[in-house]
Formats: structure tokens, sequence, C-alpha cells
């Protein structure tokens, strides 16, 4: 047993929050995702309207973390998300938008 919920159950558990909530859990993962990336400490904070390129990540690393978030979330994000507009804020909004959409049936 590795102490992680299985990915069914997370992201059932984060398609049921109510939006505000919603978007607080994605930030707070994708924020974890990008500070362990960029070899950040937790409590240091990493600006969320700042390109992530600026604040020294580069595309392999930025495909490693779309890759882990892809898992996570069971869903797949564009790489014209993560590059047009190339911030933690952006992404997160995105990950929101996907998430609280109505599932296909």
């Amino acid at each position: 047993m590795t102490g992680m919920p299985p990915a069914e159950t997370v992201i059932q558990r984060l398609r049921e929050l109510p939006r505000t909530e919603l978007t607080d859990e994605i930030e707070t993962l994708v924020l974890g995702k990008f500070k362990a990336v960029l070899l950040m400490d937790e409590s240091e904070e990493l600006p969320l309207d700042i390109s992530y390129f600026d604040l020294g990540l580069t595309s392999l690393r930025l495909t490693e973390i779309r890759q882990s978030l892809e898992q996570l979330l069971d869903l797949s994000i564009s790489a014209n998300v993560l590059f047009n507009e190339p911030t933690v804020a952006h992404l997160v909004d995105h990950l929101a938008d996907a998430l609280s959409a109505p599932s296909a049936p």
C-alpha cells in the first residue's frame, strides 16, 4: 500500500468540489509539482503570474510536470496551454475548467 488514494478517487473528489475549492486544490497540486522541479523549498513563494520560463523552468522539465499532472488528473493538457500563456495561474485556471466541465457520457 502506497498511502496514496487511487487516481479515480482523487479525481472524483476534485470534481465534486465547488469551483473555488477546486481551484485551490489544483493550485496546491500544481505549485507542489513546480516547486519540486525548480528545487524550491515548500515554504518559498512561487509567483503565479510570472512566466515559469522566467523562473528558470525548461521545456523538458515542463513536459515532466505536464505528464505528471495528466496522469494524476486523468486528463490531457495541450502544449498550447503550457506555452501560449506560461504562468502557473493560467495552468491552474485551465485545469480547474477542465475538471469542472461535465464528464462526457
